[in-house]
């Protein structure tokens, strides 16, 4: 499958899976169907690790130090495969390697241990706040979760600080700047990095 590995802005990302329990009212997905190099990052069936495999041998790796894994769905969403996938880059490229999460892991798969699963394999993890409050959160991201996405996800960062070297959450400029700065405070009172992104229409 040709839309497994592509890149953007000089950077690779891996499209692994397109499922995702959110809807967020900015997601790329409703306004275009690919990015970067990639005509179309919709993928036809949830690839097997053989793809995924057959994928990242197909891509030119010279000169490439980090793979990010981002694409049209959650990549947390196929957690075993992003987990090989990781161990098979480390093993056989050298790279380093981010995870850009909505960090409802352990929701989508009734468990507590996501973040640690991920230690040794993931260098860096970026995780959509998005908003300050479960209300506001549920109202932008649209979590099929409901309400209890919103401490989930402030749970799951907490676990990673403990097992990925570099933490990090980001909110989108559209929130406006009263939300951003409630959005600064929560991460300081938690000690979380926090990154403010431009929103890409």
């Amino acid at each position: 499958m040709e839309n497994i590995v592509y890149t953007y802005d000089k950077t690779v990302y891996l499209n692994i899976t397109n499922a995702c329990p959110c809807n967020c009212e900015f997601c790329v997905r409703h306004n275009t169907d690919g990015l970067g190099d990639m005509g179309s990052l919709w993928l036809d069936h949830e690839p097997s690790m053989t793809e995924i495999k057959e994928a990242i041998d197909a891509f030119d790796w010279d000169g490439i130090t980090d793979a990010v894994f981002c694409g049209f769905g959650e990549p947390t969403c196929a957690l075993d495969k992003l987990l090989e996938t990781a161990k098979y880059l480390k093993e056989t490229r050298g790279v380093k390697i981010r995870l850009n999460t909505n960090g409802l892991s352990d929701l989508i798969h009734h468990s507590t241990d996501s973040a640690e699963r991920m230690a040794g394999l993931i260098d860096s993890v970026s995780i959509s706040l998005n908003a300050s409050d479960a209300e506001k959160y549920d109202a932008i991201v649209h979590p099929s979760f409901g309400l209890q996405a919103f401490d989930a996800m402030i749970r799951f960062t907490k676990d990673c600080q403990k097992y990925i070297p570099k933490v990090k959450m980001t909110v989108v400029d559209t929130i406006g700047e009263e939300e951003i700065e409630k959005c600064q405070k929560l991460c300081r009172d938690n000690g979380i990095d926090l990154r403010v992104r431009k929103y890409i229409p």
